[in-house]
């Protein structure tokens, strides 16, 4: 059970907009463009001001100058410094052009309506394929850079990037075969239960004090003394229960407006961003095509494979340089005896911006490279699950071979038709991840024994849902010998709790649960000197907590430790699906889906099978329906949850998984991550499902009713 989980499901839990909830809060809304790209040349706010209960209203001509990167991201970032608070330049319909704060949301809307702003609208630059060299800039001036991403502002060019890994011309020159196929992955957004909201007040010692809905408190701190000009230890960022994130609170979207109002008017402020806000004004999965040549022998014996991969990241560069490599990172490792290239080109556009979403870029790879597999099997007449086995090594073939016997691939792939009007076809994809960055991410826990015999830890990783807290409770208890309930988890608060990246790039498990590891250890050393040196038992934690603080010891029994390492063991699945296709109506559904996983020793099983579950059913969103359409000016056309459609329970058919044994040497009891491998395979196994019935390959994500239909 999560240690949340009875706050949770009586709704006794608090949220931010929970601790901001007085009338003394200034409520802030964002007039935003209509236009896709243009320059502000003239902004009235006077008679909007004079709105009774309106606190003030700021232009691009009332804040800071320096610019910034939203990016939740170690520093120094490797993301653009490319956007300032609010600009003269408008770069996607939806872009901030002024922040109105006033007494409630009816007063803000009312003196929304009453600015007046003249444009110049320039040319947009919407399909990302065009962006290269187009006489249309999305940013006209240089960003400033913390790395070389091989950036170029006037080609519309965030970064770029190459690897290569072998002699992949000379291997695919060599080929007895070579397939190349393109593959094109859509916009997703994350549709998180609690949309963007953060709350900002002064606090006694006139610090800004902010309470976000975030998963990365110390990037947020970061990121507003630069853009707000003023020192970090003028600022404290803290995190209640989030209600879901998914990478999008990865990315600081909502933060820097009611500091920037708190700060100005000295006043509390809060924005809460509705749904279409959130939906279209935020951020999304970075849109992507990617070309995939494929050298082999009639044997099935993959000799090279080739990447060219075009990544659109919207009108600014949030995690623009990071997301791509990705592609290659959680895919080349896999086929790690075969010579692999890529060259990527991240692009900028006046569409809504792309961020981190679960999977980060991984996700994308997968469906391409994966497909194009299957496709190679295909061309090759094999078997999709004997063209892996002979070319991938290590873990991943027991998750294959485990989900053929599991799946009963050999009958299933046999079975055809169910109705006069409907097929039946299987397909199955494989992939890994990382579990934090190696030689980047570092963890700090803290824990010490308070006089009640409880102890408190103190963790800077984000609990936004997927229960860190729990596993990293658990883990305390373990090693202390104590129940969980003795285990009291602090809540982030960056004046208190110790650094930590965040929870992004699968690290909460792996990183912070090793520095939680190596403290409570430290702490049971420094107990048991304790209880030898006053004849006590090791385990009464009751009363050596109340002697380690008394008069006769003073000694308050805390240990802390940071662990950051080299490491990166990935998690692996293999993914298997039975899709039904009507070939009437063109209807797909997905029957089953199995994900056979290994990811180290699992910890908590309950919550791990949910995070497969939950990850398998993004993916299924994403291989079916889920896309954002925008209209010939840039504007979004399916900005609501009624539009934009995202899988039901009524959609989800029977979801399985099974657990490879394994234990990961360097991980947390044998841990390895879990929280973003698992929304790889639905894609790519699903792709090729619907092939098997219908013998049509649609490299389109959504596969959709009218392209089965239409082909």
């Amino acid at each position: 059970m999560k240690i949340d989980s009875k706050g949770l499901v009586t709704g006794k839990a608090l949220y931010t907009d929970d601790l901001a909830n007085n009338k003394n809060y200034l409520t802030i809304k964002l007039l935003r463009s209509p236009h896709a790209s243009g320059k502000i040349l003239e902004i009235d706010t006077k008679i909007a001001k004079k709105v009774p209960g309106v606190e003030n209203i700021f232009t691009y001509l009332d804040v800071p100058q320096s610019k910034f990167t939203l990016a939740g991201q170690s520093f120094p970032e490797p993301s653009p410094y490319d956007r300032k608070i609010l600009d003269e330049y408008v770069r996607y319909v939806g872009d901030p052009v002024a922040i109105i704060a006033a007494i409630d949301e009816k007063t803000a809307l009312k003196a929304m309506k009453l600015i007046k702003v003249k444009y110049e609208i320039f040319e947009p630059v919407l399909d990302f394929e065009n962006a290269i060299d187009n006489k249309n800039l999305v940013h006209r001036e240089k960003a400033h850079l913390n790395h070389d991403i091989s950036y170029d502002n006037k080609r519309n060019i965030a970064s770029q990037y190459f690897q290569e890994r072998g002699d992949v011309s000379c291997a695919l020159r060599e080929s007895h075969i070579i397939l190349e196929r393109t593959y094109y992955t859509q916009p997703q957004i994350h549709a998180m239960m609690e949309t963007y909201r953060t709350s900002a007040s002064i606090d006694i010692h006139g610090r800004l004090d902010i309470i976000s809905s975030t998963q990365v408190p110390f990037h947020v701190k970061r990121h507003l003394a630069r853009a707000l000009e003023i020192s970090p230890s003028k600022i404290k960022v803290s995190k209640p229960c989030v209600g879901g994130g998914f990478g999008g609170k990865q990315t600081c979207v909502s933060e820097i407006y009611p500091a920037f109002v708190t700060l100005k008017t000295g006043k509390p402020s809060k924005i809460v961003f509705s749904r279409k806000e959130a939906n279209v004004y935020s951020t999304n999965r970075h849109p992507m095509r990617i070309t995939v040549k494929i050298g082999a022998n009639e044997d099935g014996k993959i000799n090279g494979i080739d990447l060219n991969v075009l990544s659109n990241t919207g009108a600014y560069g949030e995690h623009a340089s990071t997301v791509t490599p990705l592609v290659a990172f959680k895919t080349f490792p896999l086929y790690s005896t075969i010579p692999m290239r890529i060259n990527a080109q991240i692009v900028y556009t006046n569409t809504m911006v792309s961020g981190a979403f679960r999977g980060y870029g991984a996700t994308q790879g997968t469906f391409a490279m994966e497909s194009a597999l299957n496709e190679l099997a295909t061309a090759l007449n094999m078997d999709p699950i004997d063209l892996r086995l002979k070319n991938l090594q290590g873990d991943i073939v027991k998750c294959i071979e485990k989900g053929k016997e599991l799946f009963e691939w050999d009958k299933r792939k046999k079975e055809v038709s169910i109705y006069p009007n409907k097929t039946l076809g299987v397909g199955m994809a494989v992939t890994m991840q990382g579990s934090g960055i190696p030689e980047v991410d570092t963890a700090t826990a803290m824990i010490k024994l308070n006089d009640s015999g409880e102890f408190t830890l103190y963790i800077g990783v984000t609990d936004m849902g997927q229960g860190v807290d729990t596993i990293l409770a658990q883990m305390a208890s373990e090693v202390l010998e104590t129940s969980m309930d003795n285990i009291i988890v602090q809540r982030i608060d960056t004046d208190i709790s110790p650094y930590d990246p965040g929870a992004y790039a699968s690290s909460g498990t792996y990183v912070t649960g090793n520095a939680v590891i190596l403290a409570c250890n430290k702490l049971l050393e420094k107990i048991n000197i304790f209880s030898r040196k006053y004849n006590i038992s090791p385990k009464d934690y009751k009363k050596i907590g109340e002697l380690s603080i008394g008069y006769c010891a003073q000694e308050q029994l805390i240990e802390r430790a940071t662990w950051g390492g080299n490491t990166s063991p990935p998690p692996h699945i293999a993914g298997f699906a039975q899709v039904e296709v009507d070939n009437l109506t063109g209807e797909c559904k997905v029957l089953e889906f199995l994900s056979v996983v290994d990811c180290g020793t699992v910890i908590n099983p309950a919550l791990a099978k949910v995070q497969v579950e939950g990850g398998t059913v993004q993916g299924i969103g994403l291989a079916l329906y889920e896309d954002v359409i925008f209209g010939k000016k840039g504007n979004p056309l399916n900005d609501t949850l009624m539009q934009y459609k995202i899988p039901a329970r009524k959609d989800i058919e029977k979801l399985s998984v099974h657990f490879i044994d394994n234990y990961e040497k360097t991980g947390p009891f044998g841990a390895k991550s879990l929280g973003e491998v698992v929304i790889n395979t639905p894609a790519p196994a699903i792709f090729e499902g619907i092939y098997q019935c219908t013998k049509k390959r649609l490299r389109k994500l959504p596969i959709t009713p009218e392209k089965i239909l239409l082909g």
